[in-house]
């Protein structure tokens, strides 16, 4: 029965899975964080120093309505776009001298107002606060003077016609004083009088005609005055050092994430035991943490009091649990492929079997690379192929006893050309025969099953297939095959055992259990041994996956 998978269970998943690669992320993040912090260190700092300038509209067409104000914010727009033209530029920079820069100038004119801000980027605050100051004022004046040219041709003539006029007025004056008192030239100054009286009513006419022209001139003008003028800043606003590494590191971290999602994609081992209970409904048995190498023979028998023979004799005890109603007598161990460890499993499952006072007898069947007389430390020269060539069957001198008590192996033997033949024969099924009646349990180590054919060939004469996969490397397409291959050609029972599993990351919740007896087992070690009953006792690993 398939288990519902809990939202728990999925966060614990995904925890594990950023646990296992956190080395990645800490290093995407790390590297990005220093390329970042690297690169803005370097980095000439640059400063911006702001002055605010109020467009004041010329006092003729200051009105409170729509109009005047949309007129305004547009003649804001259009100063904004003339403080940074050519001629704007080159007066400052003839202001300021040959050998200043003027930096970055930019406007910005603040919504639905005629203010205007004029910021200046510098590597020098000084200079930045002084150039912003220095547009402002030059642009203001060559403003006036522009606006102001208009009335320059009315004022100059009428100031010419005045100054002529105020000649011929002094001229007049002067005759009428040269004339004196005498009666005789009374008709004269009578004449000059009426002259001047004209000369001078002309001239009055002429300077009111001036001050409405100048009126008009101060009416008629939009100038720039300064609200707030620019002061040197007390730190560059370009790098910022801490937002920009933060910023680095944030990007590091999730092209951390996204390249673990990306392997996690392209991965096709199997990683989750989840997968192959919830697809393919194979029960797990059991699971075997990594060890170190068992050059010296099985670590069952060197180790018995080890954590990694505990967790065989945990699958034996769970082997013999699924047997209850139907005794298990012959047991078929393979893989999907070559590195999954199925060899190391057999031999150790058959001496903890052997442990258990049980008569066990290991085959090696695998007989294209054999290797059980190798962790057994038993000569190959005799074994199962010979079986194939006697002309009547008998076990002695093929079937030998090992260093372990109630252990016996028969070992592969010769290699021969055809072995799928000869174990799918007739006299496969004999050796099998002869075997149950001298043995409790044939435990058989057979050949991964997507190499050859041989595992698939010796299925059904098993009472169990016990299918050894190791998380990380073996490839889910592999086990989906060897899985349905062996439900094709009528395997049993099927079992599955998860073998080198690395208990330190992994986030199966199935390895609670293994994983507080692991380190009671540390612990127990540390403190010195001492007593066996002291030992830690072991535990069925239950699968929370699915039940039989």
């Amino acid at each position: 029965m398939k288990s519902t998978t809990t939202f728990s269970d999925e966060f614990r998943r995904y925890t594990a899975l950023l646990w296992h690669w956190s080395w990645l992320i800490i290093l995407t993040t790390a590297l990005a964080g220093g390329a970042a912090y690297y690169r803005v260190s370097n980095e000439i700092p640059l400063y911006r120093a702001s002055t605010l300038v109020m467009v004041n509209e010329a006092p003729a067409n200051q009105s409170i309505n729509y109009t005047t104000m949309m007129t305004s914010e547009r003649l804001a727009q259009t100063y904004a776009q003339l403080i940074t033209t050519r001629p704007v530029l080159m007066a400052v920079a003839e202001m300021l001298g040959p050998d200043q820069p003027i930096g970055s100038i930019g406007v910005q004119v603040l919504e639905n107002t005629q203010l205007m801000r004029i910021s200046v980027v510098d590597t020098d605050p000084v200079r930045a606060a002084i150039v912003a100051n220095t547009v402002v004022a030059v642009f203001a004046e060559q403003n006036q003077t522009e606006q102001a040219s208009s009335y320059a041709a009315s004022k100059q003539n009428l100031e010419s016609q005045m100054a002529q006029l105020d000649q011929q007025i002094q001229a007049s004056s002067a005759t009428l004083d040269s004339l004196g008192t005498a009666s005789e030239n009374q008709v004269e100054r009578d004449r000059l009088n009426s002259i001047l009286a004209q000369y001078r009513q002309t001239y009055a006419y002429l300077m009111q005609s001036y001050e409405q022209v100048r009126l008009a001139e101060v009416q008629s003008i939009s100038n720039i005055i300064q609200k707030e003028p620019a002061i040197p800043p007390g730190y560059p606003f370009t790098p910022v050092v801490f937002r920009t590494t933060m910023m680095g590191a944030l990007l590091g971290f999730l092209l951390g994430v996204g390249l673990i999602v990306l392997f996690e994609a392209l991965d096709d081992t199997i990683r989750d035991p989840e997968e192959i209970a919830q697809k393919f409904g194979v029960p797990l048995l059991g699971m075997i943490a990594t060890h170190e190498s068992e050059d010296e023979g099985p670590i069952a028998q060197n180790k018995p009091r080890s954590p990694i023979t505990e967790a065989f004799r945990s699958l034996r005890t769970n082997i013999q649990f699924t047997g209850v109603d139907h005794p298990l007598h012959t047991i078929l161990i393979t893989s999907p492929s070559p590195k999954d460890g199925k060899s190391t499993v057999a031999a150790n499952l058959s001496v903890v079997f052997a442990q258990g006072d049980r008569k066990v007898v290991l085959i090696d069947a695998d007989l294209h690379r054999p290797k059980q007389h190798k962790l057994l430390g038993i000569s190959n020269r005799r074994g199962l192929s010979e079986l194939f060539t006697q002309p009547v069957l008998l076990m002695d001198g093929n079937v030998r006893d090992t260093s372990v008590p109630n252990l016996s192996i028969l070992t592969s033997g010769s290699l021969p050309p055809n072995p799928a033949e000869l174990l799918g024969s007739e006299k496969m099924r004999q050796i099998l025969s002869q075997l149950n009646q001298q043995a409790e349990v044939i435990i058989i180590d057979s050949p991964p099953l997507m190499a050859v054919t041989d595992a698939a060939v010796l299925s059904s004469r098993a009472d169990g297939v016990l299918l050894v996969i190791r998380p990380s490397v073996t490839k889910l397409q592999a086990c989906k095959h060897t899985i349905e291959q062996l439900k094709h050609v009528g395997a049993n029972v099927l079992w599955y055992v998860l073998n080198e599993v690395n208990i330190k990351r992994s986030g199966y919740r199935y390895t609670y259990y293994y994983k507080q007896y692991y380190d009671s087992y540390d612990k127990y070690n540390q403190d010195g041994g001492g007593n066996v009953s002291k030992a830690p006792k072991s535990r069925p690993i239950q699968s929370s996956t699915t039940k039989n």
